[in-house]
């Protein structure tokens, strides 16, 4: 059976610079009835698992390390076995939030993830977080791109750890170079596509945030 994306939204808080938000987060799941990974453990490892059901899990993958995206993920990992996945870049911000636990692999660009018989495609993208990346996943037509690129432009970078243009580099480099039609799932919020994107960059950059 060919892979699918599900998708399930998560409520908490995020935290960063002493200050704490209200956030609802996307989890996205990539997977066939028997086996899956997760991007972003967020907020609630028991709602996840309840959205698995039973499969095999293979993969806790981290977009970026700020902790609405990871909060859940050691809990996930510990019921599952899954092994955490995450860019070492982001190391610093992962031990903010979980400092006595260490993922369990690396994620590094041009890496390929298998899952249900699908490739997905590690792309590094920092800007938002030094070790941000997105997944490019061609035999769905869909890139699952965490916190760098949302509906209608980048993501923050107000915040430690962030350079707008590093992430406007990585918008334009790494993602708006994909296939006009690709399905980009983001982070929070609702779902766009490269083509409505793309000619929004240099508006983006005129606005610098």
């Amino acid at each position: 059976m060919a892979a699918r994306v599900e998708h399930l939204v998560t409520t908490g808080t995020f935290s960063l610079d002493g200050g704490t938000w209200d956030v609802d987060n996307n989890v996205w799941i990539v997977g066939d009835d028997a086996e899956a990974i997760v991007i972003d453990a967020a907020h609630d490892a028991d709602a996840i698992l309840a959205a698995l059901g039973g499969r095999a899990l293979r993969a806790v993958v981290c977009t970026h390390a700020h902790d609405d995206h990871v909060n859940a993920a050691p809990a996930l990992a510990d019921a599952t076995g899954a092994p955490i996945l995450l860019h070492r870049d982001d190391l610093p911000l992962w031990k903010l939030t979980h400092p006595g636990r260490h993922p369990d692999g690396e994620l590094a660009d041009g890496q390929e993830l298998t899952i249900a018989g699908t490739g997905l495609t590690v792309l590094h993208t920092p800007g938002h977080a030094p070790g941000a990346v997105s997944l490019y996943a061609s035999e769905l037509g869909t890139v699952f791109t965490g916190d760098t690129l949302f509906a209608g432009g980048p993501g923050a970078t107000g915040r430690s750890f962030s350079h707008f243009p590093t992430i406007i580099d990585s918008i334009r480099d790494r993602l708006l170079t994909l296939p006009p039609e690709t399905v980009v799932r983001t982070g929070h919020g609702d779902t766009t596509t490269i083509g409505a994107e793309a000619p929004q960059l240099d508006e983006w950059i005129k606005r610098g945030h």
